[in-house]
C-alpha cells in the first residue's frame, strides 16, 4: 500500500471516453503547475495529435504483459482490445517527495486505486449529456463505428458508476470544470 506524505495528494479523475479529460487535466496543470500528471501505459496506437512518453508511454501488447509480470503497475484494465496501465514507479516517487498527482484511469482502475489508497481523491468527470459525448467522440475522427459503439455502450455503464466518486463535475466548459477540480483539490469544494 503506498502512503502519501501530508503534502502530497493521489488525484484520481476518471470519465467516459470522450469527456474531455484530456483537455481538463492540461488546463489544470496549467493553472497549477505545482501537480503532476501520471504518465499511464498504452498498447493503442498513437493518435495524430499524441506524442509518446507525454500523452502515454505507447508500448507493444508483448511489452505491456512483461511489466505485468513484473508487478510495474499499480492498476491495469484492458478497454476496448487495448490495455491501460499505470506505473507504479513515478508514483511512489511524487507521493514520497510530497507532491500531487493526478491519476486519468478508468472507472475499474479508479476503484483498484482506492482499494490499496484509501486517501485518494476521486473525481468523475460527465458530460453535458450523451449526444454531446458522441459528437465530442465523432470530432476526433479516430474510430470505427464499432469503436463508437464501444464507446457509447460503455460510457452509459461509466457513468452509472460515477455515484461511487467523491465528486462529480460536469465538463461544460473546460475552464469552469478545471477550476472546479482545482477548489475540490485544496478543499473548497463541499461534497
Amino acid at each position: 500500500m503506498i502512503s502519501s506524505n501530508k503534502n502530497g495528494n493521489l488525484i484520481v479523475i476518471s470519465g467516459p471516453s470522450g469527456v474531455g479529460k484530456d483537455s481538463v487535466i492540461h488546463r489544470i496543470l496549467e493553472l497549477d503547475p505545482s501537480i503532476s500528471l501520471s504518465v499511464s501505459c498504452t498498447t493503442r496506437r498513437l493518435r495524430e495529435n499524441e506524442k509518446d512518453g507525454h500523452d502515454y508511454f505507447f508500448v507493444t501488447r508483448g511489452e505491456f504483459e512483461k511489466k505485468i509480470d513484473n508487478s510495474e503497475f499499480l492498476e491495469y484494465a484492458e478497454y476496448c482490445g487495448n490495455y491501460y496501465g499505470t506505473p507504479r514507479q513515478p508514483i511512489e516517487e511524487c507521493l514520497c517527495a510530497g507532491k500531487s498527482i493526478i491519476l486519468k484511469i478508468d472507472v475499474q482502475g479508479a476503484e483498484k486505486i482506492r482499494s490499496n489508497f484509501r486517501e485518494c481523491l476521486r473525481i468523475f468527470i460527465l458530460p453535458p449529456s450523451l449526444q454531446d459525448l458522441r459528437e465530442r467522440i465523432l470530432l476526433r475522427n479516430s474510430e470505427s463505428q464499432e469503436n463508437l459503439d464501444s464507446r457509447l455502450k460503455r460510457a452509459k455503464l461509466e457513468i452509472e458508476q460515477s455515484v461511487n466518486y467523491d465528486y462529480m463535475v460536469v465538463n461544460d466548459v473546460v475552464d469552469y470544470c478545471a477550476n472546479k477540480i482545482l477548489n475540490i483539490i485544496y478543499g473548497l469544494e463541499e461534497k
